[in-house]
């Protein structure tokens, strides 16, 4: 990381799903935070003193030998330390106590109840309470290091909260950084701000400042191309950096015809128009869907996506010529997948969002100013930069696009079906004032023809699926509870505008820890 923070958290990754949920929620109350793996602490130490240091979960048992520990030297080192899950275990581990496999394992939702005073739990976790938490282990510490205490249990757990003052050493046996944890991110802060001293300094108006300057110090006189999706990240990326170097900049965007209804020149007219960007847009929807005449499997549809994507974003960047840095839009989540400790879902994640990079024979050095931010705080940039609410709190809309939104075989026809019915879904979603309650919503034209009738008519056409749902995080998701009479009257309109589709369905699956893919 670059960024110049005068406090810094530092969380040890021991291959957790939710280790990005810790950093969010550190992130939410200001404080500047980094994730790096278990293998790498000893360097990330070595680097800079963090004003403390949170163990994450992770899948292994302590009770193994040669599973995943934290540097010995880290407990000697005067830093205050809180770990989670696997991470309190670990410490107690390495500190002098037992952990071993628990014949009540516990997973799920919990009750601690708190039995004790400390600092992580100053003000928020009060003695005699009874907390909702989220369990997620098999193994338990069955004896404490010396100089700890118990502060809170669970009916499975006698060691739920541990605490050692004197030397700042805390730790947790549930996931206070998830949301089946209601009060955690108030213990999070405890840790950060009481504990560890942290003012709560990170803030968006800091980083931007940042931000343009160490892409004016990398840039130089050099010359940028920046690959414009009309998203939110790309569509950040291109503002700071206009911001950053005014006319250096060229934006390329590839209109690859998967976009939403009315999207294409939505992005041409903002950028182009109102903001002046030097941009180029390549209208290749009929190179795009021969490409992908007769692919059906959703991985292959992405795979080809991002390939002819390459080939013509390289044909462009060469007609523009004199380029010497790229510009892409990688988030936080992405520089962490691609270290992630135990391998992760990260090649499932980049084929999914259309994640890669261009080929070396381009010879350009990248330029990636959202690296070290999450989604959330890319639309509060967007916001800082002046980019217009529509955009900024536009719902995901992942590299593919339509085209994993369309099971099956691609055509023309399908794909105007299914915008049409995607456009008249978000416009009732909209009208009834939801759009910004959902985290996302959108309609998929399912391979599937049924009959039916139509006033006088039989009709054999296609099954619209609709889909909407809430999230903080983009981890975990719930279905949207509709009421019927919204679900009656997006299902009339689209079935009575849309040709070709007779019947409308409303999904109702959620999305459960440790899955990654809604579409």
């Amino acid at each position: 990381m670059s960024h110049t923070a005068t406090e810094k958290i530092l969380i040890l990754d021991f291959g957790s799903q939710v280790t990005q949920l810790i950093a969010r929620r550190l992130r939410e109350s200001n404080v500047y935070c980094e994730i790096v793996p278990y293998s790498k602490a000893a360097e990330a130490l070595a680097q800079g003193r963090p004003n403390g240091v949170i163990l994450s979960g992770g899948p292994s048992s302590v009770a193994e030998m040669d599973t995943p520990r934290a540097p010995q030297s880290l407990f000697e080192m005067g830093i205050p330390v809180l770990g989670i899950c696997y991470g309190q275990q670990t410490m107690c581990a390495q500190l002098g106590g037992t952990v071993e496999p628990s014949e009540h394992q516990e997973f799920g939702r919990a009750f601690v109840q708190v039995d004790g005073d400390c600092a992580l739990m100053d003000g928020t976790w009060q003695s005699g309470q009874r907390h909702q938490v989220w369990m997620s282990h098999g193994d338990r510490v069955t004896e404490l290091p010396p100089g700890f205490k118990v502060v809170g249990t669970s009916e499975n757990c006698p060691f739920a909260v541990i605490a050692d003052d004197e030397r700042k050493f805390y730790g947790v046996q549930f996931h206070p950084e998830v949301i089946h944890t209601p009060d955690g991110t108030a213990l999070l802060r405890n840790f950060t701000h009481k504990v560890a001293g942290c003012q709560g300094t990170w803030n968006m108006t800091t980083f931007r400042q940042e931000a343009e300057a160490r892409i004016k110090a990398q840039v130089g006189q050099g010359r940028v191309i920046c690959g414009l999706s009309g998203g939110v990240d790309s569509s950040v990326v291109a503002i700071l950096l206009h911001e950053a170097i005014g006319d250096q900049l060229t934006c390329v965007f590839v209109d690859h015809g998967l976009l939403r209804e009315g999207e294409a020149g939505e992005v041409v007219s903002l950028f182009r128009e109102h903001y002046n960007l030097s941009l180029v847009h390549r209208e290749a929807a009929d190179l795009f869907l021969g490409k992908l005449d007769g692919v059906s499997d959703p991985e292959q549809k992405r795979k080809t996506i991002g390939g002819t994507f390459i080939d013509v974003f390289e044909e462009e960047a060469n007609r523009i010529g004199g380029a010497e840095f790229l510009a892409q839009g990688t988030l936080y989540p992405d520089v962490i997948e691609s270290v992630s400790p135990s391998g992760g879902p990260s090649a499932t994640i980049k084929s999914h969002h259309n994640v890669g990079g261009l080929p070396e024979r381009m010879n350009m050095q990248l330029v990636e100013p959202l690296r070290e931010l999450f989604k959330d705080e890319v639309r509060e940039l967007g916001r800082a930069l002046g980019l217009p609410e529509s955009l900024v709190g536009r719902h995901p809309f992942p590299g593919p696009g339509l085209a994993i939104r369309c099971p099956g075989e691609l055509s023309a026809d399908k794909l105007a079906i299914l915008r049409r019915a995607d456009a008249v879904y978000l416009d009732e979603i909209r009208k009834a004032g939801l759009y910004d309650e959902i985290w996302q919503a959108f309609a998929a034209l399912l391979p599937v023809r049924t009959v039916g009738v139509m006033g006088d008519q039989r009709t054999y056409d296609y099954i619209c699926a609709l889909r909407a749902v809430t999230s903080t995080d983009g981890m975990t998701a719930d279905y949207y509870p509709f009421e019927h009479d919204f679900l009656g009257r997006v299902s009339t309109r689209i079935i009575n505008e849309v040709r070709g589709i007779n019947r409308v369905v409303y999904d109702v699956t959620s999305k459960p820890p440790g899955t990654i893919e809604l579409e």
